[in-house]
């Protein structure tokens, strides 16, 4: 496909314009009248990064060489698959994550915009969010990301205090991060959000609050507070297991969890969901589809999808799952237009139920079909005959 030109320039500049009408009206996040199984968020995978970190044990390469071309190619083959097999006709946000999405080119951001705005609506209030590492977006290149068509950024900060990054594995320093920090604010006023992480090794209660005060001195307006969670195979877990470093102490973490979410909400930010803060309306579109249970398509290798696909009657929702490999999925998807490895039928009470941070489930629109049916189940398993009883 060509290099996406003064469409795609101006497709980025209405975006640009739109976001910020909206947040001078409050726009309340006013969604589409379209039905439900129409309008979709999408995820797009980009599975490389430069490094692996000591804690991640995400879907993620680290390779030798990158034909970008090719995977490029692959991405707006499946997105365009997947777009018609779900009827979607319109796309309200779009997540660029991975792995390290920021070390893709902007012209394969711009080039599957451009794909996605030709198979279906994708409209100039659409949020479309970059994950980007500080190493690998400086000013320059956050510059050309704007003009491909992103209009917010979520920036794995993670932590404050160099010691700890390299304890984590970061190729960049808290200077860096600060730095990187300035010019996205800068370039993308309102619309950048950053990673913190918590409950790391040997880490206390007053330094990380200390980290978090500091943060607030230089974030925008989204804040997201991520727990370690030690995954068998990383590096740090080895770590740990082995005695070079102490458990992470969870008593520490909740208090870490407590005291940070109560600094949060007096800096003026609202928790909508268990790990994620924003003021002034700056939630994240794309997490609230997900927390909603909304539909969302997954392209890319590894990516998760949870769409209704064409022809089931507009009654089963699946979850799919795309090959994990990336060579393996571009193979599947230059033979079979997609490259998804599993499909899952999902009945109501497997939608993804989600828990807010007070352990309360977002049912909002679930609540009065869910409530009978967990009746009915429960009924069934009882008055069912018990083998051997």
């Amino acid at each position: 496909m060509a290099l996406p030109g003064a469409r795609a320039r101006a497709w980025a500049a209405a975006a640009k314009v739109t976001q910020r009408r909206l947040r001078a009206e409050g726009a309340g996040r006013s969604r589409s009248p379209k039905p439900a199984n129409q309008r979709a968020a999408l995820y797009v995978h980009w599975p490389y990064c430069e490094k692996r970190c000591s804690y991640c044990n995400f879907h993620k390469y680290i390779p030798r060489g990158v034909e970008e071309a090719a995977v490029r190619s692959c991405l707006v083959t499946e997105a365009q698959t997947l777009l018609r097999l779900s009827g979607v006709q319109r796309v309200e946000s779009v997540f660029f994550g991975g792995g390290t999405p920021s070390l893709a080119s902007p012209h394969t951001v711009a080039t599957i915009l451009e794909a996605v705005a030709q198979e279906t609506h994708l409209s100039a209030d659409c949020e479309v969010t970059l994950e980007a590492n500080p190493t690998s977006a400086p000013g320059s290149r956050l510059l050309a990301f704007g003009a491909a068509g992103i209009n917010r950024l979520s920036i794995g900060l993670q932590s404050l205090d160099d010691t700890e990054l390299q304890l984590l594995g970061r190729t960049h320093s808290a200077s860096d991060a600060l730095q990187t920090l300035e010019e996205a604010r800068r370039l993308f006023p309102g619309r950048v959000s950053v990673d913190l992480m918590l409950g790391l090794p040997t880490q206390q209660v007053g330094p990380w609050l200390r980290q978090l005060k500091e943060l607030l001195c230089h974030c925008d307006d989204h804040i997201s507070l991520y727990q370690l969670t030690l995954e068998r195979g990383t590096a740090l877990f080895t770590q740990v297991q082995q005695g070079a470093l102490p458990a992470p102490d969870p008593e520490l973490a909740a208090e870490m969890y407590q005291e940070g979410r109560a600094m949060l909400r007096e800096a003026g930010f609202r928790q909508y969901e268990v790990s994620n803060f924003a003021r002034n309306g700056a939630l994240s579109i794309h997490n609230w589809t997900y927390w909603q249970c909304g539909q969302y398509l997954g392209i890319g290798p590894g990516a998760h999808g949870r769409f209704m696909p064409q022809g089931t009657g507009g009654h089963i929702r699946e979850a799919r799952i795309q090959t994990l490999e990336p060579d393996v999925w571009m193979k599947e998807v230059m033979l079979y237009g997609h490259g998804t490895r599993k499909r899952i039928p999902l009945g109501k009470l497997e939608l993804g139920l989600r828990c807010s941070w007070e352990g309360l489930a977002v049912l909002d629109s679930l609540l009065l079909t869910l409530l009978p049916l967990l009746q009915e189940a429960w009924q069934q398993r009882v008055l069912s005959p018990v083998p051997g009883g």
